[in-house]
């Protein structure tokens, strides 16, 4: 009987094997592996599946088997591609490299921009609810002082002080 059982067990693999070989090595491709080095990875997933202790129990498990096998050879590629024997060199002119960096701000600049940001969030926080609601409709939603005098109730000309001392307050906070 467990004779049977073994060569139930080496049939399926075998179909196992049939069936999803193609599937497999389209994942180790996709994990960046170049096609011998795919075939690899799914021999050395196959061999890893048959030497789990729980590989009989998936025989009439199709989906599980699958699934597990797919998992195993993405291990199985990502590790393959990390290796230092098979990574490839990283190529770059010195002349392009030395053109991006000086294209982007520097890490410092950009925190300084960021704080700057909080800040000015902050003081805008800060000011009365009309003069809040006057900065964000003129300055942030670029919207014309008739325009914003009408959204208020208010006058244009009532909308030009209240922005102005806004800025003034602004100004004091930031720089304060």
């Amino acid at each position: 009987m467990e004779r049977n059982d073994e060569k139930g067990f080496f049939s399926w693999v075998t179909s196992l094997v049939r069936d999803h070989r193609g599937a497999l090595a389209a994942v180790a491709r996709n994990e960046g592996l170049l096609a011998d080095d795919a075939l690899d990875a799914v021999q050395d997933a196959f061999a890893t599946f048959l030497g789990l202790p729980h590989a009989r129990k998936l025989a009439y498990e199709e989906d599980d088997s699958r699934n597990l096998l797919a998992i195993l050879v993405r291990n199985h590629s990502r590790n393959r591609r990390r290796r230092h024997e098979l990574a490839r060199p990283h190529l770059s002119d010195s002349e392009v490299v030395e053109s991006l960096a000086d294209e982007r701000e520097s890490v410092d600049s950009l925190i300084a921009h960021a704080e700057a940001h909080v800040l000015a969030f902050q003081c805008v926080e800060k000011l009365a609810t009309v003069q809040r609601q006057v900065v964000t409709l003129r300055l942030l939603e670029d919207q014309p002082g008739v325009r914003v005098a009408d959204l208020l109730g208010t006058t244009p000309g009532n909308v030009a002080v209240l922005l102005h001392r806004a800025k003034r307050e602004l100004r004091a906070c930031m720089e304060g």
